[in-house]
């Protein structure tokens, strides 16, 4: 490897520029020369200030500017600040991961986070700022999320964080990661009045019509010391461990509102009035249209809602379709965008609408016969083993029939059963089979809210899938689950945490949607991070060492990427001069 000087001539001026390359051999008669670090440009207006950036370290502690570079070619000035360089001694060091930290922080500032934690903690005394330990946290959970004991022993060490942070590396020691997450629960309010404005301010987010959804995750362990800690219907499959419920209220955007977290034993329908009194306490009484699913349905819900002047539009369970068969089969159908049609069933305060949807019915059919063709496969299998001898006692073949019934749960209220001495025969239930051909693919709504098109319901209803992606990226790409913390106050902290790396990942999405529609969060993030920071290392021929932090040249289509979403890599940190070697591990800090 070498240090290549560059030299090119525009607009009747000069333009300096180096950069580290080698040379590849890739035949016998052939090489070629490969650019690895560009180091900047320098042109007659910035030799100066380039010059004097170097700050030197010497054995006593005080520090002094010198010269790297000399203003033109040829000799060296013979000046007190000139450092000599031995190009022969190039090292490469300490490669460590930038671009998408460097992502998370500029999201972190955009959402006015670093500001609004910064003035919240300012009176948190510690060795570190807390905001800044904070931020660390949240950007690994939007990154790579894992454990704060795995940020600690790896994450950190590998990314340039501490340079992006201005801070020393106790920033992730172990237990203030962990103290940190006691600090936080008692500015939650606070903290989704902030979010609420800057939605407002940066995506123009409305909040007439809420989404709210529920979901749960669980835990790892006894748990013995987390009251809410219960073990309840698991929506993660996962029936042998602990959980809590997790409520979410977003936009018809997917911009998270707020959250709660319930007892993991709490019925779905007892958590909507508890949920209206916190949004109404941080929002105030304005008329909002609440919009949830069938879960959440109770008439005595519905009267409460009635009762404060609140609209809301809501999915009701299917038993309820059997009423409307008559309309399944005829009434008067509107057709909407896509392959859905609705139409109004006349009722008293309320409006009812019967939505048939032919992609929801082609994938429920689907689903129907897979259910079938998996029960008629068991069934023939027991059929096969009575018929042959094999399973004679009529004790074990119900004990056989009864596993059936709960792996083919769907299946199975259509189904006619006869067993007979020394064998099996079945039928269907072809009233049931018939009533459930003619339900699929449709829904029946329930909403009391002035919208008269059917169309609007339908859609608006639609839009609660929002709530539904969020759960999805809060558990796959934050990892909301398992928790692992023993104590409340730290459960709590973990879900504010996970809360706001959603809000950096929506925040990321959004402005994709903008920019590159066609990219994702995690497309973005994978592109950028591989944008690296090293340390380009030199000897001096005084015997000091100059190291030269140095952010990778983004590539084609990395450079692409930022142009669209209007962003600009920060400036080339400023170089270092050590009096003696040293480690990069000692460095570390010195070369922010």
């Amino acid at each position: 490897m070498y240090l290549k000087r560059h030299l090119r001539h525009k607009d009747g001026k000069t333009h300096i520029h180096y950069s580290i390359c080698e040379s590849l051999r890739i035949s016998s008669d052939r090489v070629i020369q490969r650019r690895i670090l560009h180091l900047g440009e320098l042109n007659t207006s910035q030799t100066e200030s380039w010059q004097r950036t170097i700050e030197v370290l010497h054995e006593d502690g005080h520090s002094q500017q010198m010269r790297l570079f000399a203003d033109q070619a040829g000799q060296v000035p013979a000046q007190s600040d000139v450092a000599e360089v031995k190009l022969s001694t190039l090292e490469l060091r300490s490669p460590r991961r930038f671009g998408d930290c460097w992502v998370g922080c500029r999201l972190w500032e955009e959402l006015g986070l670093r500001a609004f934690w910064q003035e919240v903690l300012r009176d948190e005394t510690g060795d570190v700022p807390w905001h800044k330990v904070l931020e660390v946290l949240v950007v690994n959970r939007l990154l790579a999320p894992r454990s704060e004991l795995f940020v600690h022993e790896k994450w950190f060490g590998q990314t340039a964080m501490e340079v992006l942070l201005d801070t020393e590396v106790n920033v992730a020691a172990k237990d203030r990661l962990y103290r940190c997450l006691d600090r936080l629960v008692a500015h939650k309010e606070t903290l989704e009045k902030h979010l609420a404005q800057r939605w407002k301010d940066l995506f123009a987010a409305s909040y007439e019509v809420l989404l709210y959804d529920l979901t749960s995750s669980y835990f790892e362990g006894v748990v013995e010391e987390v009251p809410k800690a219960k073990r309840g219907h698991s929506r993660d499959h996962r029936p042998d461990c602990k959980q809590v419920i997790i409520a979410l209220i977003v936009t018809t955007e997917g911009l998270p509102l707020s959250y709660e977290i319930f007892d993991g034993n709490r019925a779905d329908s007892t958590t909507l009035e508890h949920m209206l009194e916190a949004v109404e306490k941080k929002y105030g009484h304005a008329k909002r249209v609440w919009v949830f699913d069938r879960g959440i349905v109770s008439e005595e819900n519905l009267q409460k809602l009635r009762a404060r002047g609140m609209q809301y539009l809501v999915g009701t369970p299917r038993s309820q379709l059997r009423a409307y068969e008559q309309q399944l089969l005829s009434g008067n159908w509107q057709k909407t965008s896509g392959q859905v049609e609705v139409q109004f069933v006349a009722q008293d305060d309320e409006v009812y609408v019967l939505c048939r949807s032919a992609q929801r019915q082609a994938k429920e059919r689907a689903m129907r016969r897979r259910w079938l063709r998996h029960l008629i496969g068991d069934l023939r299998s027991l059929q096969k083993r009575v018929r042959a001898g094999k399973l004679k006692k009529p004790e074990l073949i119900q004990r056989q029939l009864g596993r059936f019934q709960e792996r083919h749960r769907q299946a199975w209220p259509w189904l006619k059963l006869e067993l007979k001495e020394s064998d099996l025969e079945w039928d269907w239930d072809r009233d049931k089979f018939a009533q459930r051909q003619r339900s699929e693919g449709a829904y029946l709504l329930r909403a009391f809210w002035k919208e008269a098109d059917p169309a609007q319901l339908w859609q608006t209803y639609m839009q609660l899938s929002e709530a539904e992606a969020a759960f999805r990226t809060l558990k796959s790409e934050v990892k909301v689950r398992p928790i692992w913390h023993r104590t409340a106050g730290r459960v709590e902290a973990h879900m504010m945490v996970a809360f706001l790396g959603y809000c950096l990942w929506v925040c990321l999405k959004k402005k994709a949607e903008r920019a590159a529609p066609s990219l994702t969060p995690w497309q973005i993030i994978d592109q950028l991070g591989r944008i690296l920071l090293v340390e380009v290392w030199f000897e001096l021929k005084d015997g000091r060492r100059l190291c030269l932090p140095r952010i990778t040249q983004p590539e084609p289509a990395q450079r692409a990427l930022l142009e669209q979403l209007n962003w600009k890599l920060p400036e080339q940190p400023p170089p270092r001069v050590y009096a003696k070697d040293v480690s990069s591990a000692e460095t570390g800090s010195t070369t922010a």
